[in-house]
């Protein structure tokens, strides 16, 4: 092309390489067709065809949110036993509030959370992980990094009627992990990022929860580590049968692991299929997974 070609100008402009201008997707325009996409969200016997056996949580109409600001709008939810779930969607969609409310720690406006056939949207966050077996694994780096790792362990099992029952526990999760027990004795601080996770996931397993609630597993992780913590969860799910609930910030990644996938728009329910299908969906792709 000739030097100063229109054309030759708008070819460089177009996408910094990656495609033309036309097709670029402003914030607006994806704000715009997601709440549109989630005016014709599924019906709830859609979620159950998605289940496999009975459903190990559900959530029916669920209202809910902080202080007097309702985040969650009729929010429904459908997972069976040794399940995983992935929840995406745009930034203030609601994804980390869904596992708030789950766990207890939101206001509830209206709606039903059960576990099985048992009632537990009222229950504290103590409650839901001592009767109703759901634990939660927070996005923030939330060990103690003065304590070793073993006393870590144990903090996870502040629940259990005897000392020595946390401590029988913690063993169990040294067996399953020898990295950890491998550095038992030594302050938490010296771990890897990847070993911090590690740490942070089995603590919550003290308890022996039948549902992981995790939130933002790959965040400040290295990438050398988030295909290990990705593993560890999918051991949990296959080989202990746990049922895992995740928000990840990584669309694809969540996506590509969990067996199903909900994309939530504005505190409602717009979208949801198997992981595998929503990976392949163009509306979803070009919305939430950059193209």
């Amino acid at each position: 092309m000739a030097q100063g070609d229109p054309s030759a100008e708008r070819s460089k402009a177009a996408g910094y390489g990656l495609g033309a201008v036309d097709t670029v997707i402003s914030v607006d325009d994806v704000t715009r067709e997601a709440q549109a996409l989630a005016q014709s969200g599924p019906e709830t016997a859609a979620l159950e065809a998605l289940v496999e056996g009975e459903p190990a949580l559900s959530i029916d109409q669920l209202n809910a949110g902080y202080g007097q600001m309702q985040i969650l709008h009729g929010f429904d939810l459908r997972v069976g036993a040794g399940q995983s779930l992935c929840l995406i969607g745009p930034n203030g969609a609601g994804k980390s509030t869904v596992l708030h409310s789950i766990y207890g720690f939101t206001r509830i406006f209206g709606g039903t959370i059960r576990v099985g056939d048992n009632d537990v949207t009222r229950l504290n966050a103590n409650e839901k992980l001592k009767r109703a077996g759901i634990a939660y694994i927070l996005q923030d780096n939330s060990v103690f990094p003065d304590m070793s790792v073993e006393e870590n362990l144990w903090m996870g099992g502040y629940l259990k009627e005897r000392n020595a029952q946390a401590k029988e526990a913690a063993e169990k999760v040294f067996e399953k992990y020898p990295r950890l027990a491998e550095r038992r004795g030594q302050p938490a601080r010296v771990l890897s990022g990847g070993e911090r996770r590690l740490l942070e996931i089995s603590r919550a397993l003290v308890m022996e929860p039948g549902i992981l609630l995790v939130d933002e597993p790959s965040i400040g992780l290295e990438p050398r580590f988030i295909d290990q913590v990705f593993e560890i969860l999918a051991d949990l799910q296959i080989t202990e049968g746990k049922t895992i609930i995740m928000v990840e910030q990584n669309a694809k990644k969540g996506l590509d692991f969990a067996d199903l996938g909900y994309v939530l728009v504005s505190g409602q329910l717009a979208k949801a299929g198997r992981g595998d299908e929503l990976l392949e969906d163009p509306e979803v792709g070009r919305l939430f997974l950059g193209g």
